[in-house]
């Protein structure tokens, strides 16, 4: 069986991305799924309120180390089939990925800048749960298909999903 290759892309690599590439993994053995953030920016250690986040919802945390979107363009680094950025700072300061994978703009708050520990807690769980909705159903989307047009189109619309 084919897997689909989903990068998530947020800022720092340490909160949003993590979550979603957590819950993917959690939800689908159809997908490799990977994430990364801006060089310069990358976190040293995965987000607190995110390891509670997925702690609450028994969701394993990805065995992976934080990745800069750097290593995803180089020669022999996985090819995704799909980029979703969740931070809209970062939307224009992309690399050209590999490939010309579809992309999509779902954007999320900044849960990482919060300042208060107890906030940031809560607005993960909040996060992770609009993104398990959303991952569950591009899970079930026809990724494979031949019009990528369509798939493109069905991706970008899971961004408006409350």
């Amino acid at each position: 069986m084919q897997k689909i290759c989903v990068v998530f892309v947020s800022r720092r690599n340490s909160l949003r991305s993590i979550l979603a590439a957590a819950c993917l993994l959690h939800l689908s053995q159809r997908f490799s799924v990977h994430s990364c953030g801006r060089p310069g920016e990358i976190a040293h250690s995965v987000h607190p309120a995110a390891l509670g986040a997925l702690s609450s919802a028994s969701i394993p945390l990805p065995r992976t180390a934080l990745h800069s979107w750097n290593e995803f363009t180089r020669s022999g680094a996985p090819r995704a089939d799909l980029v979703i950025a969740l931070d809209a700072s970062i939307e224009l300061l992309q690399p050209r990925w590999p490939g010309q994978p579809n992309a999509a703009l779902w954007p999320y708050e900044d849960v990482a800048a919060i300042v208060s520990a107890e906030e940031a807690a809560h607005a993960a769980i909040q996060t992770l749960y609009s993104l398990r909705r959303r991952l569950e159903l591009l899970a079930n989307l026809p990724l494979l298909a031949v019009d990528r047009a369509a798939v493109r189109a069905d991706v970008r619309d899971l961004a408006r999903l409350n």
